[in-house]
């Protein structure tokens, strides 16, 4: 009996020069080709980074994919695009090993191997200025969740203290609310004196207000709320210096534009600031400038916060790398994962995972 050849199935080699890089933590491993001589492990410090990428040019390699692990891909992404390399940012879910054998060599390999055959997809990154303003944004979103953590304390012990401003006040952490607050927290216990610092908007009567404001005059809780007074207005300072930063930052970007837009966009009265608002800049003018005469704004529903999101997470010219609305949707991950077979729709779940943009939608 003859016996039987075994068939190949042969691919195009789209990437000829390629290169697959496993991210980790304390090292990262480089293959330039499925050889085990094709192979290298490099540290993580910046003289490890720079001999990464000498090595790469040495070998002519023109074009990386790497793995989104973490926040471990940022400072090597940023070397080898000074450096002149084509880099692909790549999901992890479309470099997983269907063999199941997980090693950090076999890793590399396999990522090399599907770049260098064309069949990894680059996932979306802004321009570095749109990255900056990104930077800026995220960490005063992080600053607001703080003052609102610190906001929840304070009420908190002035409940333990049987301070019932919460009653009395609609917003504890307003005009009124504050000053009562820091005063309590300067060791004043007269309700008469506390209650007379309310503003002239106060609805309730200063007589309504000083029985709401006797306290049981429990030291431990007095010196807690102290505290969580300091670290609210700690954080309410951080917050007016990066809305500083954030405005400087986009007067830079629209300063940088070759054809900025002349007209001013529609005032938005029916649209209101809160207190988290960015209050350093006219954001209306601003995104209409930033977008080339686009008013999100006008759409119903969007805030200044969600103008505010979209200008840091995608930047002007962010949704031109994606071919149609529906690509935006999807890399949204708010539209369904429509998973078809024999011409009946199987499951349309929405796919897990989710990004700051789409929570501001």
């Amino acid at each position: 009996m003859k016996k039987k050849s075994k068939k190949s199935i042969k691919m195009e080699v789209v990437n000829p020069n390629a290169a697959g890089i496993d991210i980790g933590s304390r090292s990262h491993f480089v293959a330039i080709g499925q050889g085990v001589e094709h192979i290298r492990e490099f540290g993580v410090y910046s003289e490890d980074l720079k001999a990464l990428g000498e090595w790469l040019l040495e070998n002519n390699i023109d074009t990386v994919a790497m793995e989104s692990t973490g926040d471990y891909w940022q400072n090597l992404f940023t070397e080898l695009v000074h450096l002149g390399l084509k880099v692909k940012l790549v999901n992890g879910k479309f470099t997983k090993n269907p063999t199941r054998q997980k090693t950090d060599v076999l890793d590399c390999q396999h990522i090399q191997k599907l770049h260098a055959l064309g069949l990894l997809r680059a996932s979306f990154l802004p321009d570095e200025q749109t990255e900056q303003l990104r930077t800026y944004c995220r960490q005063r979103l992080s600053l607001i969740e703080h003052k609102a953590s610190a906001n929840r304390k304070i009420q908190k012990f002035l409940k333990l203290l049987n301070l019932r401003l919460d009653v009395v006040v609609r917003d504890i952490t307003g005009l009124t609310g504050m000053k009562i607050i820091r005063a309590i927290a300067k060791k004043e216990k007269d309700p008469k004196v506390l209650a007379a610092m309310i503003h002239f908007n106060c609805r309730k009567s200063e007589e309504e207000i000083a029985k709401a404001l006797v306290s049981n005059g429990r030291e431990d809780f007095l010196k807690c709320l102290k505290q969580e007074v300091k670290i609210y207005d700690f954080y309410l300072n951080e917050i007016s210096l990066i809305d500083k930063i954030i405005s400087e930052e986009i007067t830079k970007y629209i300063n940088s534009m070759n054809n900025v837009v002349d007209d001013l966009p529609s005032e938005k009265k029916h649209k209101r600031l809160n207190k988290n608002s960015l209050k350093t800049i006219d954001l209306n003018i601003a995104s209409y400038q930033f977008f080339g005469g686009v008013d999100l704004l006008e759409i119903p529903g969007v805030s200044y916060s969600t103008v505010l999101t979209f200008m840091s997470e995608i930047g002007p010219n962010g949704l031109d790398h994606f071919p149609s609305s529906k690509h935006f949707t999807s890399w949204l991950r708010l539209a369904p994962n429509n998973k078809v077979s024999g011409g009946r729709v199987m499951s349309s779940k929405v796919q897990k995972g989710s990004n700051r943009l789409k929570l501001a939608f």
